[in-house]
């Protein structure tokens, strides 16, 4: 085939889950750029209709739909409008993230409540969707983690500021690399891939200094992600560029865990 052939998406079905966030657009946007139908989806239909809308008008194929990533019955009802709407589903982007738990010393109940969204959610909508495409002998599963499910947290990175990082990110971020091992060992043998992204900090306005230039400093390429820095790695890991890759991590973090 040729190389862009090998990338094209055209006639694909994606789904995105958290697709309108701040990772979530940005995918959204590459796999439509690459020819595929997204459907944006997450607990805020509105947010994601503003997201497909945009893709819409930009010539792209997109829809958005609904669910709540910590419970199985809106998951299954979410599984079966997308197979009767489109008879399967090729990719699936775990972006959705919960976060229920934001420091340390929080109650325990936020981080079983992020538990629901995180560990059991991110199984559960895997297995709805794997389940069928093994059936077909077909598909892709790319799941988002972090650079914090790679290395240890920095935490005078933060000295000085109001922000900081809660240890259930962790837990579940390193729990997500494990998880796509196992099902790419559950699934390999009927021709379904599955693999991880863990990107890097992204640039927003609400950032902090001193926060932002002392991540800057340790990062090799000295700048945070921006937009269109994770499209390139999603397109590979969904399309058939990357068809003899599964199982993998790939680290997005312009080289801040080195």
């Amino acid at each position: 085939m040729n190389v862009r052939e090998l990338f094209d998406l055209t006639h694909r079905t994606a789904l995105v889950t958290g697709g309108a966030g701040i990772y979530g657009s940005p995918i959204s946007e590459a796999l439509a750029e690459a020819g595929a139908h997204v459907i944006v989806a997450s607990r805020n239909h509105a947010q994601c209709e503003t997201r497909a809308e945009a893709l819409r008008q930009k010539g792209m194929q997109a829809s958005a739909d609904h669910y709540d990533q910590a419970s199985e019955t809106s998951i299954l009802q979410l599984r079966d409008r997308i197979l009767q709407s489109f008879g399967s589903l090729d990719i699936l982007v775990n972006n959705s993230v919960g976060r229920s738990m934001r420091r340390y010393q929080d109650p325990l109940e936020t981080w079983r409540q992020s538990m629901e969204v995180n560990a059991t959610g991110l199984f559960a909508i895997s297995r709805a969707f794997l389940d069928p495409m093994m059936e077909k002998g077909r598909g892709t599963i790319i799941n988002i983690g972090s650079i914090q499910g790679v290395v240890a947290p920095d935490f005078r990175n933060f000295e000085g500021t109001e922000m900081t990082t809660p240890p259930d990110y962790h837990f579940h971020k390193h729990g997500l690399i494990g998880m796509t091992k196992y099902l790419a060992a559950w699934a390999g043998s009927r021709g379904i891939r599955v693999n991880a992204i863990s990107p890097g900090g992204f640039q927003t306005e609400g950032l902090q200094e001193p926060f932002l230039s002392r991540y800057r400093s340790r990062v090799l390429l000295k700048r945070m992600a921006e937009h269109d820095d994770i499209k390139g790695v999603v397109v590979f890991l969904a399309s058939d560029a990357s068809r003899y890759i599964t199982g993998q991590n790939i680290v997005m973090d312009g080289g801040y865990s080195c």
